[in-house]
C-alpha cells in the first residue's frame, strides 16, 4: 500500500509539472516537430492546465487517504507495547468460570483468545482492531502456559505468563430444575505478567 501511494503523489508531482510549462515552450517544441501544424489557442492550455491541476489533487488524497489507511491497518511497536502492558495489567488478578472440558489444549485456546481480545480492546482509538496472535508455546499446561503476542506490522513482540489457579471461594453454582444440589461450575485465578521479546 505504501508502493501504491507513493507511486500517486510522485504521478502528482509529475502532473503539477507538466502543468506549470508556458504555453509558449510548448508552442516552440511543436512548431520544430512539426511546423506546418496549426496554432494552439490560448483556450486550450487553460483547460489542460486545470485537468492536469485537478488529476494531481486526486492523486495527492488518493495517495494520502492510501497512507492513512495503512496506518490504521497494521499496530505500530508503541501502541502494541501500550495496549500488551494495559491488558496485562486488567487480565492479572481476575477471575474466570470454567465452562469447557479444562483439558490442556482447551484452555490453552481460551487463553489464547482472552490475551488477543484483551489487548485489541486496550489498543486505543488508532490501533487496528485486527491484527493481534497470541501464539502458544510448546509445553502449555491448563495452570502454566506462556504465549508471544504479536501485532501486524508492530515489529516488536511480548511474552506473556499466565498461571491458572483453582479458586473454589470463585466457583459458581447453578441450582438444579429437578431440585437436587444443583452443580457447580469450578472458578479460576489469573496471574498474568509479561515481558518484552518472544517467548
Amino acid at each position: 500500500m505504501t508502493q501504491l501511494s507513493m507511486i500517486c503523489l510522485v504521478l502528482a508531482a509529475v502532473l503539477l509539472a507538466m502543468a506549470c510549462v508556458k504555453a509558449d515552450r510548448v508552442r516552440a517544441w511543436r512548431a520544430s516537430l512539426n511546423p506546418s501544424a496549426p496554432d494552439v489557442p490560448d483556450t486550450a492550455f487553460v483547460v489542460t492546465r486545470l485537468v492536469l491541476v485537478t488529476m494531481a489533487v486526486l492523486l495527492i488524497v488518493v495517495g494520502f487517504r492510501g497512507l492513512a489507511v495503512e496506518d490504521d491497518a497494521e499496530w505500530s511497536a508503541d501502541e502494541l507495547t501500550s495496549a500488551v502492558e494495559q491488558a496485562v495489567t486488567a487480565l492479572d488478578g481476575t477471575t474466570r468460570l470454567e465452562g469447557s472440558s479444562g483439558s490442556d489444549s482447551a484452555v490453552d485456546e481460551e487463553n489464547a483468545t482472552m490475551i488477543e481480545d484483551e489487548v485489541v480492546e486496550h489498543g486505543g482509538g488508532d490501533a487496528p482492531q485486527l491484527g493481534v496472535e497470541a501464539r502458544p508455546t510448546a509445553g502449555n499446561t491448563a495452570t502454566d502456559s506462556t504465549y508471544t503476542v504479536s501485532g501486524d506490522g508492530a515489529g516488536v513482540a511480548f511474552c506473556v505468563h499466565v498461571q491458572r489457579t483453582r479458586s473454589k471461594k470463585h466457583d459458581h453454582l447453578v441450582p438444579s430444575l429437578s431440585g437436587g444440589d444443583g452443580t457447580t461450575i469450578p472458578g479460576y485465578a489469573y496471574a498474568v505478567t509479561s515481558r518484552k521479546g518472544a517467548c
